[in-house]
């Protein structure tokens, strides 16, 4: 679309004025699966059954083997994988420092004690350096979050965790179908943890979650720990093994679930071409990066991060975003806080007013101890987020690029 040079932000004509087309995630045929499985009655809906079976199944296949539990929400699967690996009370658990909150509120929910490591320098993703740092001997397990689809370098991660005798837990749930060395992500740790929610790569309706291994016995741990303690995978006799919660996943979820996954594929090529075309697209530009895969990896982009150099510009890189968003263009400045700057962590608001799990007298570290996190500080001062989806195409990435470089072109120094 044409535009005058005047910026949109000075009154001027945006560089777009529809917004990036909706994601439409859901079709006519996820409809009809929701309807099979329902059987036309709409008298019951269990969990368990042949959808749950297949789904599981299929996304175990997708994984290249392996086993799998679908459980009710990609908190819950972290809930449940940690729980599965059995790790003894008030020990610490290393996790990255940007997640969702439901990607580290399962740890103080089991009487674990959430300790942040930084990201890397202008990345929301963690590093095995900032892990390492945050090593005691009261570390239980390591929980890494492949941010925004973009993978985390592992290895030197699973060496620092093998040599320790640590779990690491991967929390896949913004990167289905990543690809680390040519390695799906959630298939290098002890365990993967997967959210299929509405808005995430694959969904299985408004809430859902996976939880992946490929150790035999983690898995029927896992199965008790989803279900209440039953004795899946125990000798006949046995009775509930134990304490757990209901967390299954619904079979009307499983039937659209294996629909989606179908999809997966296309999703994933969609979103990877329009993320290589909009850092082609920007290759010119001066003060502003985007951010693609690390060397050796494939990211599939759940959003796209972009870097401005604001040392380039007389404006800061909030300004430039706030530009470029009256542009037309659907940017947000920042992404989240890291945890534990949430009211919920700073005040131990966990268990009651007595401050547990920090506070219990099992726990012989710190209670009150505060982590530096300058590198994820740091980070909303030089990074911003797109939202995209596999529905966004040539155009999106023409205006997005033509909205970036009329607000560069206009602040350059």
């Amino acid at each position: 679309m044409t535009c005058t040079s005047v910026l949109a932000i000075d009154g001027g004509d945006p560089v777009r004025t529809a917004p990036f087309p909706p994601r439409d995630l859901l079709s006519d045929e996820e409809k009809q699966a929701a309807v099979r499985a329902i059987g036309g009655t709409m008298s019951e809906v269990g969990y368990g059954g042949d959808e749950e079976i297949a789904y599981c199944d299929e996304f175990a296949q997708f994984m290249g083997g392996g086993y799998v539990d679908a459980v009710n929400s990609g908190t819950a699967a972290l809930y449940v994988a940690l729980k599965a690996l059995q790790i003894e009370p008030f020990g610490e658990v290393i996790v990255s420092p940007i997640t969702d909150p439901g990607g580290v509120m399962p740890v103080p929910l089991l009487n674990l004690i959430p300790v942040p490591a930084d990201t890397l320098p202008r990345d929301f993703n963690t590093g095995p350096e900032q892990i390492e740092a945050r090593l005691t001997k009261r570390t239980r397990a390591i929980v890494v979050a492949h941010i925004a689809g973009r993978p985390v370098d592992m290895y030197p991660i699973m060496e620092i965790a093998r040599a320790r005798g640590i779990p690491v837990v991967e929390d896949c749930a913004q990167s289905h179908g990543a690809r680390y060395h040519g390695q799906l992500v959630g298939t290098i740790g002890d365990v993967g943890v997967f959210s299929t929610m509405a808005g995430k790569h694959h969904t299985t309706g408004g809430q859902g979650g996976i939880v992946f291994t490929r150790d035999e016995d983690l898995y029927w741990r896992v199965r008790r720990s989803s279900d209440r303690g039953k004795p899946i995978g125990l000798p006949q006799g046995a009775t509930y093994a134990t304490a757990a919660l209901n967390l299954n996943l619904s079979d009307l979820g499983a039937a659209i679930g294996r629909v989606q996954l179908r999809k997966l594929p296309d999703i994933i090529g969609r979103r990877q071409a329009f993320a290589q075309a909009l850092a082609d697209a920007c290759a010119d530009l001066k003060a502003v990066k985007v951010q693609l895969s690390p060397p050796d990896c494939e990211g599939v982009f759940w959003f796209m991060t972009i870097e401005v150099d604001a040392s380039r510009l007389t404006i800061s890189k909030s300004r430039f975003v706030e530009a470029v968003a009256a542009e037309g263009i659907p940017v947000a400045d920042r992404y989240v806080q890291a945890f534990s700057h949430f009211d919920w962590y700073i005040n131990r608001d966990v268990f009651g007013a007595r401050g547990l799990p920090w506070t219990a007298p099992q726990y012989t570290g710190d209670p009150d101890a505060v982590y530096d996190l300058p590198n994820c500080d740091a980070v909303d001062d030089c990074v911003f987020r797109l939202a995209m989806h596999e529905r966004c195409g040539d155009e999106e990435v023409s205006d997005t690029v033509a909205a970036l470089a009329k607000i560069e072109d206009a602040y350059a120094k």
